[in-house]
């Protein structure tokens, strides 16, 4: 993805001065933008920082990408805590694709002043 393009999570700026600069290294300082950096790593196919903002706990061993599914909008839905001084949040979202779409609720937690992705539960 070029520097310049509109960035996949959908709040409309560059890529690079989005989600593209968390994915080279800086902490999001929201659930929200952690959840939003997500969504495009794998629009992206960024699964070094996948399992970088996985928490531990729940990691999975690999993550894998299905290279035929196209992730083509995101919908934030709803938030709650996540904020620049909360340790715990959650974000509602839908995310669209080639192959439907994905309704979950997310849940993370701030450890060591990094937001980390702990789970999630689909909706229907």
């Amino acid at each position: 993805m070029s520097a310049l393009e509109e960035c996949p999570c959908g709040r409309g700026e560059p890529y690079a001065a989005c989600c593209g600069r968390f994915h080279a290294g800086d902490p999001a300082p929201t659930a929200e933008l952690l959840m939003r950096s997500r969504y495009s790593a794998f629009v992206v196919g960024d699964v070094p920082y996948l399992r970088r903002t996985w928490h531990p706990r729940t990691r999975p061993r690999r993550v894998l990408l299905d290279p035929d599914q196209r992730w083509t909008r995101l919908d934030v839905l709803a938030l709650a805590g996540g904020g620049l001084l909360d340790r715990e949040g959650s974000v509602e979202f839908r995310a669209h694709s080639s192959s439907g779409v994905l309704h979950e609720h997310s849940r993370f937690v701030r450890e060591n002043g990094a937001w980390l992705y702990l789970d999630g539960v689909l909706t229907s």
